[in-house]
């Protein structure tokens, strides 16, 4: 007799509390083996294949693509137990799960075959004697209830629950998704109104999209109410979730801003000579070094002087937390946005580990590949902002760090050079810091530091 077990959606990393479903890998009737990836979903932080700790068939899944899901909510249920041979091939014990909740831990088994179960015909309110779809199916078609409405076919004790939890006077409303309830809520959709596509009438978000699809065809919201006589015109426009790399990014500037007491400092340098520098690295053979690599082997010379800004503060213990390794960080824009990938251990690093470093992290950033443990950890950033074409700025903190360097675009213009009056390749360097783990001079000599080692690179020879 198969036993339905159901997989809710893991914690995936330090901080996470929900994902979206981006693309689902299985369908219902597929037999899945033991960590084998089901779905693909988009956190904070990165895209993460989730692999399903159980052997069986999928009997259902929950949350369509593009769904918001909470950790722990419910993601799909899989009946394990005796199967058709060769089903599920040598997952081993199907109903003892491996407990592994990311792609590259684990058993190691083969990937079963992926097959659609079909399920034979049945008689109407019987069940059949055998089959795998129907000795998985998830819960049984009920009789009806005491208030008169049936179970959702096809969806389990848990999930139905979270789907009558606001029960109104006449009845449950057939929805799962806390992302349906909370679009159809914002926009004053009676959800009661509604006939769902889903299985047994289960209301989907595509179901509320049409409904709002239509009304903006009609010309105004639904729900609302007729525009009165007389008052002041009201701006349209549109609302962009705060979730994904837009919402984490929120969350992290806004509390920067709420408890670090930052100040900006900056200073205009002369980069002709670190450029003469890079190009005669690159013309000696190698490995081409990047830009970003020399900036960075100048940050973490200049951290060596000035340890206080590798710090972070510790409110509750009223400490500033200073930090042996320097682990780099740097703002990398992509398409989900700005995410801000860590360079491990950057002082230990020469140029061309660096560029390698940098190089990797990127692809991995604009791929949407990065893992957790690539995007936390930092100790302080470098954020390169001349690569939009800007010469300053003043950086936010990358909270709970205490620091930031900011580089602007390279652009020829006036200087003063040896006496003379000369077109020079010239930039400006910002250092925004934590006011609370140092004062203006370490800040002030920071930078100095950093401007003369661009001004001269032959500066950072005292240190290497």
């Amino acid at each position: 007799m198969a036993q339905v077990l159901e997989f809710r959606l893991p914690d995936l990393g330090e901080g996470l509390t929900e994902a979206e479903v981006v693309r689902w890998l299985v369908e219902v009737g597929d037999v899945v083996a033991i960590d084998q990836p089901v779905v693909e979903v988009e956190t904070a932080k990165a895209m993460v294949e989730v692999p399903c700790p159980y052997a069986g068939v999928v009997t259902a899944r929950f949350g369509e693509e593009g769904t918001e899901l909470p950790v722990g909510a419910p993601l799909l249920t899989v009946a394990v137990g005796e199967q058709d041979a060769g089903a599920a091939g040598d997952a081993g014990d199907a109903t003892e799960g491996s407990g592994n909740v990311l792609v590259g831990y684990g058993t190691g088994a083969p990937p079963a075959r992926r097959r659609r179960v079909r399920p034979a015909p049945m008689a109407s309110g019987s069940r059949g004697a055998s089959g795998a779809v129907e000795a998985a199916a998830p819960v049984a078609a009920a009789a009806p209830a005491a208030n008169g409405s049936a179970r959702t076919a096809g969806v389990p004790a848990a999930a139905h629950a979270i789907a009558v939890a606001e029960r109104p006077a006449d009845g449950p409303v057939p929805v799962i998704s806390p992302l349906v309830r909370r679009l159809a809520r914002e926009n004053g959709v009676d959800l009661r109104q509604l006939s769902g596509s889903g299985p047994e009438g289960l209301i989907l978000r595509a179901d509320v999209e049409d409904v709002l699809r239509a009304d903006a065809a009609r010309g105004r919201g639904v729900g609302a109410p007729a525009a009165p006589a007389a008052g002041p015109a009201q701006a349209s426009g549109s609302r962009v979730p705060l979730k994904g790399v837009r919402g984490a990014v929120a969350d992290k500037l806004s509390r920067s801003r709420r408890e670090i007491p930052d100040a900006t400092c900056w200073v205009d340098a002369d980069a002709t000579e670190l450029m003469r520098a890079r190009a005669a690295m690159n013309a000696a053979g190698g490995q081409k070094i990047s830009l970003l690599a020399l900036l960075a082997r100048i940050c973490t010379a200049a951290l060596a002087r000035h340890p206080e800004l590798n710090s972070r503060v510790d409110m509750e213990a009223r400490e500033i937390v200073r930090l042996d390794a320097v682990h780099l960080g740097f703002a990398a824009q992509t398409e989900r946005g700005l995410v801000v990938p860590v360079v491990r251990d950057a002082h230990t690093r020469d140029a061309e580990s660096l560029t390698a470093e940098f190089a990797r992290l990127t692809e991995a950033a604009r791929a949407g590949t990065l893992t957790p443990a690539e995007l936390t950890g930092g100790t302080f950033t470098l954020n390169n902002y001349g690569v939009f074409g800007v010469d300053g700025s003043t950086p936010i903190i990358n909270h709970p760090e205490a620091a930031m360097l900011g580089v602007g675009r390279i652009v020829p213009k006036p200087w003063v050079h040896e006496g003379e009056l000369a077109v020079r390749q010239v930039v400006q360097l910002s250092l925004t810091f934590d006011h609370r783990v140092c004062d203006g001079g370490t800040a002030g000599g920071f930078l100095r530091y950093v401007a003369d080692c661009v001004e001269q690179p032959a500066v950072l020879l005292r240190t290497l």
